[in-house]
């Protein structure tokens, strides 16, 4: 596979961006769009790195790199109003595309975990991006309730010492941070996304989970707790990994 030098990438983006059109210079909802085509690339390329699919992982950044060229082109240098005076878009315009080289390369050297940090860098990237407009999305919020999560997965490796006086209580509040955002990305989600079947087994599976967290508390079973985070981690898994 070949490689972009950092110079011609640049070169390739300033060429598309003026050839951009300004009838979408303030549509948000297109270039959410647009973001997302690349985006879901990005999502399925981490899960066949998962599975230890390398070429399809392959395959799937090759896409990537041709629907972030059509985002750059039309978007590159007529940005919409609500990301025009944003910082990090140039720059983020230009590092995606050097990540998923980066990535691309790493994969041909047999270096699938650097490649994989790559492209969680990548939505990491994209996030920051709207949030330094006040813009937040499904995607954004998945990644926060990832990291929630898993504080609370924290204690499968470190199961609640009940003999600790504040231990019910830290546990009552992780699950809450947990449910208060798997909440929040319910809210965030399109009619459409809210009306999925898998989206619905995520997310109700997560609040039906949680809601034996005070039975755990009652009796002191990390036996309990065990098995609800083995359910925990699989919504987790699947929430980052079809919406992320």
């Amino acid at each position: 596979m070949s490689s972009w030098p950092l110079c011609r990438l640049i070169r390739v983006i300033a060429a598309c961006s003026a050839l951009a059109s300004p009838a979408f210079a303030d549509d948000l909802a297109d270039f959410n769009a647009a973001v997302e085509r690349a985006a879901a690339h990005n999502r399925a390329a981490l899960g066949y790195l998962r599975t230890e699919s390398v070429d399809l992982a392959a395959v799937e950044l090759n896409r990537m790199k041709t629907a972030w060229g059509d985002l750059t082109g039309r978007f590159g240098a007529t940005p919409p109003a609500a990301l025009r005076d944003n910082k990090l878009y140039t720059e983020t315009l230009v590092d995606v595309p050097v990540r998923i080289v980066t990535a691309t390369m790493m994969l041909d050297f047999g270096r699938v975990e650097i490649a994989r940090n790559s492209l969680q860098a990548i939505r990491l990237s994209l996030s920051n991006l709207r949030r330094e407009s006040g813009i937040e999305i499904l995607a954004d919020c998945v990644l926060d309730y990832s990291a929630v999560m898993a504080v609370f997965l924290a204690y499968d490796n470190s199961p609640p010492d009940w003999k600790q006086p504040e231990m019910a209580s830290e546990l009552a509040s992780r699950a809450a941070a947990v449910e208060k955002t798997a909440k929040r990305c319910d809210s965030l989600a399109s009619e459409k996304v809210r009306a999925q079947p898998e989206f619905r087994r995520l997310i109700d599976g997560t609040l039906e989970s949680l809601a034996f967290v005070p039975k755990v508390i009652e009796t002191r079973d990390n036996d309990m707790l065990h098995r609800l985070i083995g359910e925990l981690r699989a919504f987790d898994n699947l929430l980052v990994f079809r919406y992320g």
